[in-house]
C-alpha cells in the first residue's frame, strides 16, 4: 500500500481553516445585519466577524511557518 503524503494533508487543513473562516466572516455579517435570528445583539456578528479575518489571514501563515521543511 502507498503511504499518504503528510504535505496533502496539511495543505487541506490550511485550506479547510481558511474556508472555516470565510464562513465565519458571512455568517458575521448576516447576522449583524439581522438578516438571521434577528434576536441576536449585534457584538456577536462582530465576534464572528473577528473571529472569521483571523482565521482566514492570521493562522494559515503561523501554520505554513511551523510546518515548513527545514532547510
Amino acid at each position: 500500500m502507498s503511504e499518504k503524503d503528510p504535505a496533502a494533508a496539511r495543505f487541506a487543513a490550511i485550506q479547510l481553516t481558511r474556508l472555516t473562516g470565510v464562513a465565519c466572516v458571512v455568517l458575521g455579517i448576516v447576522i449583524a445585519t439581522d438578516r438571521i435570528l434577528p434576536g441576536l445583539p449585534d457584538w456577536v456578528g462582530y465576534i464572528l466577524i473577528a473571529n472569521g479575518l483571523v482565521d482566514v489571514f492570521v493562522i494559515p501563515p503561523i501554520l505554513i511557518r511551523k510546518w515548513r521543511t527545514p532547510k
